[in-house]
C-alpha cells in the first residue's frame, strides 16, 4: 500500500495496523514521525536498513525514500507535519526568539536524514515518548473535548524531544546562542557533504559573504574545531551509518563520500574511531549477534 506524498494540512495523525509492505515514493513534502506501537520488520530508508520493533521512533524527512518491510503485524502511529506547522507552533515568547527557534528546529530536523533508525537514545526519553504516543492515540480515537488542542500540545512535546535527541548526536553542539550565520554554514555543509568542491573555504565565504581571512577564526571560535575537522567528522558519521545500516562495500562508501581511495578513508576513520572501517563493522556485528 502507498503512503500519500503530499500533506495538505499543517499536520495529520494516522494510527493503523499493517501486515504488508508499506512504501513511500522518492519525495514527500512533509516530516513524518513513525512510532512503532507493536510488531517487527525492516525499515528501508535511502541506502540504509533498520530492524524496527515496538518502542522505536523513526523520523522521515522531506526527500527521504522510505519503505517498511513487515515481518510481524505492526501497529504504527504516523505523525505527519509540515514546515507550516513548525512555523505556527507556539514556541518562543516573542517574535525574535520564535524566529530563531524555528530556524534552529528546521536545521535539526533536516539533519536527521543521515541518522536512520530509532532516534531515541535515552531510556527516559523512550518512556516519555511511549506515554505521549499512547495519549495521542487515545485522543485521536475517542475525540474528547479539546482533543485537537491537546494533540497539538502532545505533538509539540514529541517534536521537541526528537529535536533534542538529534541535536545531541550532531557533530556540533547547538546552543540557544549559536550564531545564526553559523547555522546557515552548518546547513550548507550538510547539504553539500557529497560535493567537496562546494565545501572549499573560498566557495563557502562567497556563499555567506564572509572574508576568507576571518572565516577560520569565526568557525573555530564557535565550534572549537577547524572547518576541515568538522567536515571529516560529518563524513565519518555517515560512514558509520553506511557500515552499520547497509551492505555497501568499502569502495562504494569511498566513492559516495569522495575520499581519494580506500587507504584515505582507512586513515581518516582510524584517526577518529581508532580502527579501520572493516574492523568497526565486524566488531559491531559481533556485538549485535554475540552467539
Amino acid at each position: 500500500m502507498d503512503v500519500k506524498q503530499n500533506l495538505y494540512y499543517p499536520f495529520e495523525i494516522v494510527y493503523k495496523e499493517i501486515d504488508e509492505c508499506l512504501k513511500s515514493g522518492y519525495s514527500q513534502n512533509f516530516f513524518e514521525l513513525v512510532y512503532i506501537v507493536e510488531g517487527t520488520g525492516i525499515q528501508h530508508i535511502n541506502k540504509n536498513t533498520f530492524n524496527y520493533a515496538a518502542g522505536h521512533l523513526l523520523l522521515i524527512t522531506p526527500e527521504d525514500h522510505n519503505s517498511f518491510e513487515v515481518i510481524t503485524t505492526t501497529k504504527i502511529l504516523f505523525i505527519c507535519f509540515s514546515d507550516i506547522y513548525l512555523r505556527s507552533a507556539p514556541v518562543g515568547v516573542n517574535e525574535k526568539e520564535r524566529a530563531q527557534w524555528i530556524k534552529r528546529l528546521n536545521f535539526i530536523l533536516h539533519h536527521a536524514s543521515h541518522l536512520p533508525g530509532c532516534i531515541l537514545k535515552e531510556e527516559i526519553d523512550k518512556a516519555l515518548v511511549k506515554s505521549l504516543a499512547a495519549s495521542i492515540v487515545e485522543e485521536q480515537r475517542y475525540s474528547h473535548l479539546y482533543s485537537k488542542e491537546l494533540i497539538q500540545q502532545l505533538m509539540n512535546s514529541l517534536i521537541l524531544l526528537v529535536a533534542r535527541s538529534i541535536a545531541e548526536s550532531l557533530p556540533e553542539k547547538l546552543s540557544p546562542v549559536t550564531d545564526q550565520k553559523l547555522l546557515g554554514v552548518f546547513q550548507y555543509i550538510q547539504d553539500h557533504i557529497y560535493f567537496p568542491d562546494r565545501l572549499k573555504v573560498s566557495v563557502i565565504c562567497i556563499q555567506f559573504n564572509i572574508s576568507p581571512n576571518y572565516f577560520g577564526k569565526f568557525f573555530k571560535r564557535h565550534t572549537g574545531e577547524t572547518l576541515q575537522d568538522y567536515i571529516l567528522k560529518s563524513k565519518i558519521k555517515i560512514v558509520e551509518t553506511r557500515l552499520l545500516s547497509s551492505d555497501m562495500r568499502i569502495n562504494e562508501i569511498v566513492s559516495e563520500l569522495k575520499f581519494s581511495d580506500e587507504s584515505h578513508l582507512n586513515r581518516v576513520f582510524k584517526k577518529y574511531k581508532g580502527m579501520s572501517p572493516s574492523s568497526f563493522r565486524k566488531n559491531e556485528l559481533i556485538k549485535s549477534y554475540p552467539d
